[in-house]
């Protein structure tokens, strides 16, 4: 917990630092570098979080047998806006060779690994709930899930307060131009946030009922 709220507090200071630097012209470029540098990190990080989550709630009982709840369906359709932003911004990146190129293909890519790790991890544990006390006690997984709900947090806070800047992307906007950018960020971003935000609802229920003792009659 104290590591996401840490994280939590960085990206702020970083937002608020972005929203300085990116009002004065000649610092612009610093400031889409700084903002991707922090993006970058919450990518790896929570990919790192994700995978050792995943090794972690191999412990608890999976039950197979659950039927595709509406959370898990929404998850899923909203990932279509992630997809949609970092395929774009990756063609973009592909074909334009400026300043910090390599920095957002880069986060491009740690973006969608990210997301499909992060899907496929909340996918797996809203299957899961404990069967011993041992499990209860010592709660597998449950700190990751922790971060993740508060990383998440973090990325829509990204998302919503910096995506929808158009200055922010400098090497789409010469790749695309400013009304195919915008249409492409107007169609993706709205699902890219809402994808963030359920991610944290979902990340929610697996911290409440994942670790509890499962009745027998349900």
């Amino acid at each position: 917990l104290f590591g996401g709220i840490l994280v939590l507090v960085l990206t702020m200071i970083s937002l608020i630092l972005f929203f300085v630097l990116i009002s004065r012209p000649e610092l612009v470029s610093f400031a889409v570098m700084e903002l991707t540098i922090c993006e970058l990190t919450l990518y790896i990080m929570a990919i790192l979080a994700t995978l050792i989550g995943m090794i972690q709630v191999r412990q608890l009982k999976y039950d197979g047998l659950r039927n595709l709840e509406l959370d898990n369906i929404l998850l899923i359709g909203a990932q279509t806006g992630m997809f949609i932003y970092s395929t774009f911004t990756i063609i973009g990146g592909h074909f334009t060779l400026e300043k910090n190129t390599v920095l957002v293909l880069g986060t491009a890519l740690a973006s969608l690994v990210q997301t499909l790790c992060q899907t496929m991890f909340v996918l797996d544990a809203s299957r899961r709930s404990c069967v011993t006390p041992e499990q209860i006690r010592h709660k597998p997984g449950r700190e990751i899930v922790t971060f993740l709900l508060v990383t998440n947090l973090a990325m829509w806070a990204i998302n919503t307060l910096e995506k929808s800047r158009a200055e922010s992307h400098p090497i789409q906007l010469h790749f695309y131009g400013l009304w195919a950018w915008t249409i492409i960020t107007h169609v993706s971003m709205p699902l890219a946030i809402f994808y963030r935000f359920h991610s944290t609802v979902c990340l929610c229920e697996i911290w409440k009922r994942a670790y509890k003792i499962k009745p027998t009659f349900m």
